[in-house]
């Protein structure tokens, strides 16, 4: 209660939601946008995953792939990007991953 009105975009991360019952759930997204009202907060996810779904060896998986397509200089521009993007959400779910282990 009492937020300031805010609208913003989302990088992939962390979302820490605290319920009604002040227990909390941890949420990774995978971008989106973040609106902020003085009695709401809404979260537009492009994509979210709970923290206790996400799959460790997966994100490696796609964060060694997303490394080997940035390295390999045949890659164009787009693909460069993608590659970028991929690596960035990786990152984003392994610290979702390693914070939870806390």
């Amino acid at each position: 209660p009492g937020h300031a009105p805010l609208l913003t975009g989302l990088k992939p991360g962390m979302v820490r939601l605290v319920k009604a019952d002040s227990s909390e759930e941890i949420i990774y997204v995978a971008g989106g946008t973040l609106e902020v009202q003085p009695q709401t907060v809404t979260v537009l996810a492009d994509v979210a995953i709970r923290g206790e779904d996400l799959d460790e060896q997966a994100a490696e998986e796609a964060k060694r792939e997303a490394q080997t397509q940035m390295a390999s200089g045949a890659a164009s521009e787009l693909d460069h990007q993608a590659a970028a993007a991929q690596l960035a959400e990786a990152i984003a779910q392994l610290r979702v991953i390693r914070q939870l282990r806390k």
